[in-house]
């Protein structure tokens, strides 16, 4: 059985690069985990990510906080809040197959842009909260 947060992030990362809007807003599939070098704004990263266990007595479940970063530049935060609303449209409250896991619920917590100092980047943070069960056996 894989690690559900490892389900999660790939099914996240599918579901961000299989969106045509989110793809032409970013230019291409531009969802990474190690940014490659030279790549062109904008793109998306893979923050970082905690899991608390969320068992019971009788259930198992874990609880996921899942960072994205949104990367820009420009004359605005317009760019910026775009991506961040087309990322918000496709992932909070979304129902997203996972292989060995169920996806409980999916939810946006916190969401932030801004100009980085001394730089033109503008940098959207975004923070989602994820549920999971394992599927019956």
């Amino acid at each position: 059985m894989s690690h559900p947060s490892a389900e999660l992030q790939t099914t996240i990362v599918g579901a961000l690069t299989g969106d045509l809007a989110l793809t032409k807003l970013l230019g291409g599939p531009k969802v990474f985990d190690h940014v490659p070098e030279k790549a062109s704004f904008p793109y998306l990263t893979l923050g970082r990510t905690a899991v608390i266990d969320w068992s019971t007595g009788t259930e198992d479940g874990a609880e996921h906080i899942l960072t994205l970063h949104v990367w820009a530049k420009g004359g605005s935060k317009q760019e910026t809040y775009e991506i961040m609303n087309t990322i918000s449209e496709r992932l909070n409250d979304a129902t997203l197959p996972l292989e060995t896991h169920r996806l409980v619920n999916l939810q946006l917590q916190f969401a932030e842009a801004r100009q980085e100092a001394d730089s033109p980047t503008y940098h959207g943070i975004m923070r989602f909260r994820a549920v999971t069960e394992p599927l019956a056996s």
